[in-house]
């Protein structure tokens, strides 16, 4: 019973989060990537996962994936290419971070 309860709420939380992403231009995070604020999530792996993980405090993924380089602050090389490029990414907020992902050329 309480298993079905906690798979029902993190298919809630998921769905919440699956519902706040969006498309956006990098120009428009730059105020958030001035202030510390941005991270970078790696194209193998799943942005909305990945922000399930950091909302609830999950260590040993989020250890993980910065350990393998598929998680880290946006550096300022990053930040310039993407202003370069008119870079759109994927991206959802999870206070007080910004995910974003870059977008396959499909996309």
């Amino acid at each position: 019973m309480i298993e079905k309860l906690l798979q029902q709420e993190h298919e809630l939380e998921r769905s919440k989060i699956i519902s706040e992403t969006a498309k956006i231009p990098w120009l428009d995070l730059q105020r958030f990537f001035a202030s510390g604020k941005v991270i970078w999530i790696a194209g193998n792996l799943d942005l909305v996962e990945v922000a399930l993980a950091l909302q609830q405090d999950d260590v040993q993924s989020v250890g993980n994936w910065k350990d393998n380089q598929q998680l880290a602050a946006v550096s300022d090389d990053q930040a310039r290419q993407w202003v370069n490029d008119d870079r759109l990414l994927w991206a959802v907020a999870i206070k007080p971070w910004v995910l974003v992902q870059e977008l396959d050329n499909e996309d």
